[in-house]
């Protein structure tokens, strides 16, 4: 039976597609993304990311996830070190700058919200 209620059957297996990260974003390690869009509607996007151990910079999107595997943390450009492992939840805000350290190969199911805030001064 195929159903559009169910959008994966387990997002720990779920074959994702290797993101391109561009080098000078790459900080240490050889860090590897990959993501696959779960759904799209109404403006919300909902999929799965995942990132080998290193360390990356990036622009963030309006955006919440919720981490599956892994452990590391993301310093904010203002200082703030949020540490990421199995349960956390947080919230990005577009146009935040970030660094990622991964120590352990990161899985999330984020949210990509609509485009409604202004990004941070």
């Amino acid at each position: 039976m195929t159903t559009d209620r169910v959008l994966t059957d387990d997002a720990l297996a779920t074959t994702l597609t290797v993101d391109g990260l561009h080098p000078a974003d790459v900080l240490a390690g050889t860090p590897v993304a990959s993501s696959t869009e779960l759904v799209a509607a109404r403006g919300v996007e909902v999929g799965v990311w995942e990132l080998t151990a290193g360390t990356v910079t990036d622009t963030e999107v309006d955006e919440v996830f919720i981490v599956l595997t892994g452990r590391g943390e993301v310093t904010f450009a203002d200082g703030e070190v949020v540490p990421v492992a199995p349960g956390a939840v947080v919230r990005l805000r577009a146009g935040e700058r970030t660094t990622w350290t991964i120590t352990e190969t990161l899985r999330k199911i984020y949210v990509l919200l609509p485009d409604t805030e202004d990004p941070p001064a």
